[in-house]
Order: C-alpha cells, then structure tokens, then sequence
C-alpha cells in the first residue's frame, strides 16, 4: 500500500477527546463528529478518530440505535417518535427499523400505560377527555391505531 492510500491517522486529541465522550454514554458518528468539532477537530482528525473507534468496537451506530430506541421506549415514548430522533441522528432507515424490531417493546401495551399515568378511567369516558389522550399519545409518538385502542374502555371496565 502506497503512502498517501493509507486512511489519515487519528490524532490524538481527536481519539481521546471521542473516547472520553464514548465512555460516557453511545454516540451516534454524527453526533460523535458534530462534538469533536465542538471542540476544535477538523473534519479529517474526527474521521479518522471514529475509524479507529469503530475498528476497535468503541463506537458502533447499531449499538447506539439499539440503546437509543429502548431508553426512549421505557421513557414512554412511541415508535414514530422514536424513528424521527434516529433518523435525526444520522442513521439510515434500515438501521432504525432494526433498532426498533430489537426494542422488543408492546407499543399498545405502552400507549395504555402513558394514558394509565395521565388520565384516570373516569375521565376517559368524556369524549373530549379522549381526545385529549389520543392528542397526547400522538404527540408522544405513538400510531393513530394504538392511540385509538389504549383510550378505548378496556373489557374488564365494560363487565364491571
């Protein structure tokens, strides 16, 4: 291999300040290269940092995905809203759905739970109050189909 075919080098400042960031918690490459230039890296030093990040399975988009969508989803949040923030860190439609499939997340069973915390059943009997809770679960992330089914009275509450 020639010379100038070899990958920049990582300087290292530029490893050193992306590692102290990935020991804190996982960065996505984008987020990891917009911080490095924060801090003063070139666009050159901050590739080649993540490459050598990457190689060493410091930094892997997956991973981050993977961690991201199941810190969401326990947060309460819903799938749409989930994949617009991935998607918002630089990672690819495929990279999200996987994220998202290994959530392993019952996303109905979570829009419940959010309309269990915020509203109580009575409340919910009121139409307007229902559409309140499906505006919330929509705007928390959640399909029109499960926003639509977690406000619906559940078959315990109907035999009562």
């Amino acid at each position: 291999m020639a010379f100038s075919d070899r990958p920049p080098r990582a300087k290292p400042e530029a490893y050193q300040k992306a590692l102290e960031l990935l020991v804190r918690r996982e960065h996505s490459r984008r987020d990891l290269k917009r911080k490095l230039g924060l801090r003063g890296a070139d666009s050159a030093e901050a590739d080649a940092a993540i490459e050598k990040l990457a190689g060493l399975g410091f930094q892997d988009d997956a991973r981050f995905a993977s961690s991201f969508a199941r810190d969401r989803a326990s947060a309460g949040y819903g799938p749409v809203r989930i994949r617009q923030e991935l998607a918002g860190h630089g990672l690819d439609r495929d990279q999200v759905q996987c994220a998202l499939d290994t959530c392993d997340t019952d996303w109905r069973q979570s829009a419940r739970m959010q309309v269990d915390r915020r509203f109580r059943s009575a409340e919910l009997a009121d139409p307007a109050r229902r559409r309140k809770a499906v505006e919330f679960l929509l705007r928390r992330g959640f399909d029109q189909d499960s926003a639509q089914a977690a406000v619906r009275p559940s078959m315990d509450e109907d035999d009562v």
